[in-house]
């Protein structure tokens, strides 16, 4: 690793997609994520990829979609109401196993809401916002470190798995600075792409990409097929930080941001005798259900934290599967949990007999 630089989220996230190979970048402006646009405009030009700021969300998606054809890394990047504009443009490279990196730094809704951050983006991310029985790879990163490392992974996942993989963070991350620090060299994932529409010379017969299959036995062998890596993707990829939660008494989970504010609660937590743990899920698809069924009968009960009015609880709940009680703790608007609050709701459960 190098020298620390002090960089500011989004120009991290758009740094780290250089590093790990991408020269294709299509977006449109939206705040809070349009620095990593205004960087990839400019370090484009600089070592020859290419940078189009598309005439908007639709049109940018389905540049992704034509780039990401020809084995090309590639990256999109938007804000929750942009994002909801790609998702049929999503759901279409997600059936056509097109390997892309989009970034999504949400802010609050629903509409066109505000510009502060939230997560109320969960839903269309890890449920599929689109048509179609299909998964994207979500990863939530909780620093502008972890921005960094999570980015670079997220372009050798996508290759690996041919599938679109979202990096999705609050707009705190992409807009706070702190202090990152690169790798001399990115452990690049080298895969072979014999798919890819980037030209035969007559050697081989052509290649299409496509997510139309008319015939309903060929669609639905596709849907297994797509079904099966799925399940290779669970087994391999499931990302969780487990946070002092041996021997807890209460377990809070939360990622991004909200993560880190729960980890100052726990020391607020243990100066009154409260034992408390995180479970941060880095990957929330596929959602780390191992991590709670572990402690699900070992706790008083589980918290869930979020800056939405509740989505990732309903995978909390499944998780558990009845063994406990899951709580549930949010701010919307841009507002942000505070430690006070979370505090008080740990004492709650802490409580109980």
């Amino acid at each position: 690793m190098g020298e620390k630089i002090l960089m500011k989220g989004n120009e991290v996230i758009a740094e780290a997609a250089l590093r790990a190979g991408c020269r294709h970048y299509f977006g449109y402006p939206i705040t809070p994520q349009t620095e990593v646009a205004h960087y990839m405009a400019k370090k484009m030009e600089q070592i020859g990829g290419v940078f189009v700021q598309a005439e908007s969300e639709v049109a940018a998606i389905n540049m992704v979609y034509g780039s990401a054809s020809t084995g090309a890394r590639v990256m999109t990047s938007s804000s929750s109401p942009g994002i909801s504009l790609k998702q049929e443009g999503i759901s279409y490279s997600a059936g056509a196993e097109l390997p892309m990196v989009i970034i999504d730094i949400v802010r609050c809704g629903p509409g066109l809401g505000g510009i502060l951050p939230a997560q109320c983006d969960y839903f269309q991310m890890v449920k599929g916002g689109g048509h179609g029985d299909y998964n994207l790879i979500v990863l939530a990163p909780c620093s502008v470190q972890e921005m960094y490392e999570l980015v670079v992974d997220a372009f050798n996942i996508a290759d690996t798995y041919r599938n679109p993989v979202v990096v999705m963070g609050d707009g705190y991350l992409g807009q706070m600075m702190e202090a990152v620090e690169f790798r001399d060299e990115e452990p690049i994932v080298k895969v072979e792409k014999p798919w890819a529409t980037c030209g035969s010379k007559l050697e081989r017969p052509h290649n299409t990409t496509t997510s139309i299959y008319i015939d309903p036995d060929v669609l639905e062998a596709h849907n297994n097929k797509l079904q099966a890596k799925y399940r290779e993707v669970e087994k391999n990829e499931t990302r969780v930080e487990e946070y002092n939660c041996e021997g807890a008494d209460v377990i809070v989970t939360a990622y991004g941001t909200v993560a880190r504010i729960v980890k100052n609660v726990i020391k607020e937590a243990e100066k009154e005798g409260i034992k408390v743990g995180l479970i941060r899920p880095i990957t929330l698809w596929p959602f780390p259900s191992a991590s709670y069924e572990k402690y699900a009968d070992k706790v008083k009960g589980f918290l869930c934290v979020e800056m939405s009015t509740g989505q990732m609880i309903e995978d909390v709940k499944l998780a558990v599967n009845g063994k406990n009680t899951v709580d549930f703790y949010g701010r919307t608007g841009g507002n942000v949990p505070t430690q006070a609050a979370i505090l008080e709701e740990v004492r709650k459960i802490a409580a109980k007999k």
